[in-house]
């Protein structure tokens, strides 16, 4: 949701996430880049000044066909360990373009048990989604699933506006991702909701989770309330 001034990096959990790793100088001429994909291209508002600045990547390739190449190169077969940890080569198939399915999201305070939201099939929830508390300190975990090939620079990105004026607007890296069978989680920095009576009230929002190739996993529009407390009917 992001109302802080400050978006500092975010705090992780000790699953067994990828940071970017940096590739060796030299893989421009292994041909181990990627290219921009053609499939769910998602534009964002956020990213309009972004439009200009986009690079064309080089081929992409399947898992199997990155974990053979140049085998004899000792700094590249490092960064591939790296990268791609224990995957399971057989059950990834041969497929080019890396699926991210994001799970659940949930809401993390210590003043309440956790609300877990769960994300509709269509991506937008029905009516409110969720209250939060006026001056309350919270944290967004989400939980979300690799396959098929490594997602690069996944993003998450998220607008809010009220009474249809932007108020606030968050960027995140969540970082570079192999597939694997286990979901991954990555919990973001604290914040603290707004509070006064011109705080609370009604927003809606839009969140997105993005790749490196502008590549859109998820587009949630949903609603959501900041009232004087908790509202105990929703989930946790």
């Amino acid at each position: 949701m992001g109302f802080d001034d400050n978006h500092n990096d975010a705090k992780q959990d000790d699953s067994p996430k990828l940071s970017d790793p940096k590739k060796p100088e030299d893989d421009a001429s292994s041909g181990l880049t990627r290219k921009m994909s053609e499939a769910s291209i998602c534009a964002t508002e956020e990213e309009d000044d972004e439009e200009g600045r986009k690079i064309e990547l080089g081929p992409q390739y399947t898992l199997k066909e990155l974990n053979e190449k140049d085998k004899d190169d000792e700094s590249l077969r490092r960064w591939k360990e790296q990268l791609l940890g224990d995957v399971d080569f057989e059950a990834v198939g041969e497929t080019l373009e890396p699926d991210v399915k994001i799970v659940s999201l949930a809401i993390k305070s210590a003043e309440r048990p956790d609300i877990v939201l769960p994300v509709p099939e269509s991506g937008n929830p029905k009516g409110l989604w969720f209250t939060l508390k006026e001056g309350s300190r919270y944290s967004l975990l989400f939980t979300f699933q690799v396959s098929n090939n490594i997602v690069s620079g996944l993003k998450y990105t998220n607008t809010v506006w009220k009474t249809g004026v932007k108020v606030d607007s968050t960027k995140e890296m969540i970082g570079t991702f192999s597939p694997q069978p286990e979901p991954y989680h990555h919990e973001m920095q604290e914040e603290t909701t707004p509070s006064g009576i011109f705080a609370r009230g009604s927003y809606s929002a839009r969140s997105r989770f993005v790749d490196d190739d502008n590549k859109c996993y998820l587009e949630i529009n949903y609603t959501f309330d900041i009232r004087k407390d908790w509202k105990e009917e929703q989930p946790a």
